[in-house]
Order: structure tokens, then C-alpha cells, then sequence
């Protein structure tokens, strides 16, 4: 069951990938024409809600896995509010998605949307490289 569990963990954490590319793919939708912007909005966020539920992945796995091991309080804890923090990040970067891709099509202008989504991806990739860091050097915390 655990080697199961291990799969899952790792499809899952293969999904929130996403999150460390999306910075890059965000600041080239800006040079696009309008109909690519559409395109590239809608996609961007149908994957992020594949990455959410990956997130559930993550949570229900890894939830099952620390009770198999030896792990800190502080450092569960740590992880737990990391998760809850992108999940929080990435279901409130949907809005802003939703918008541009609607603004888009209708010839308005989205820079507010572009740069709230800018800031979201900077932040899920940045939450997401210290849940890496934590996951692979767990005795710093």
C-alpha cells in the first residue's frame, strides 16, 4: 500500500510542476496576438486546475505517508501550511485567469489580470521550490 501511495505522491507532485514553469509561460503571453492570448489564458487555466487536483493528491498521500514515518511536528506542520498556501494561491489565480481570457475576447484590456496573475505564479513557484527543498532535506527544520 505505501509503494502505491509513493506513485500517487509523486503524480501528484509531478502535476504541481506546473507551478514552477507558469512564471515563464506568463510573461510571454503579454507578446501574443489576441486570439493566442485567449488560447494561452484558457489553457493556463484548465492546468491549473489539474494542478489543484493534484494538490488534493498531495495532501491525501502525504497525509498517509507522515503518518508511516518519523517526522518533526514543526516540519509536518510546515508542509501542511505550505500546501494549504498554493492551494489557497492557485484556486485565487483562477479569477484573474478567468477575467483575462474573457477580456481578451472581448478587446479589453488585461493588464490588471496579467499582472495579478504574474504575481501569483512568482509566488506558487517560489512556495513550491521551498516544498521541494523541505521534501528533500528534511532535518533543517
Amino acid at each position: 500500500m505505501t509503494m502505491i501511495m509513493y506513485l500517487l505522491h509523486i503524480i501528484g507532485a509531478l502535476s504541481m510542476g506546473f507551478y514552477l514553469i507558469l512564471p515563464f509561460v506568463v510573461g510571454k503571453i503579454r507578446t501574443l496576438n489576441a486570439a493566442a492570448q485567449e488560447g494561452a489564458f484558457t489553457s493556463v487555466r484548465s492546468l491549473n486546475r489539474i494542478a489543484q487536483y493534484g494538490l488534493v493528491i498531495q495532501l491525501l498521500t502525504g497525509g498517509y505517508l507522515m503518518t508511516k514515518g518519523e517526522y518533526s511536528h514543526l516540519w509536518m506542520g510546515v508542509v501542511v501550511v505550505l500546501l494549504l498556501a498554493i492551494a489557497a494561491i492557485g484556486g485565487i489565480m483562477g479569477k484573474p485567469l478567468r477575467l483575462a481570457a474573457e477580456g481578451v475576447k472581448s478587446n479589453r484590456d488585461v493588464s490588471p489580470e496579467q499582472g495579478k496573475i504574474r504575481t501569483f505564479s512568482t509566488v506558487l513557484a517560489v512556495l513550491l521550490l521551498i516544498m521541494v527543498y523541505l521534501m528533500v532535506d528534511r532535518t533543517i527544520i
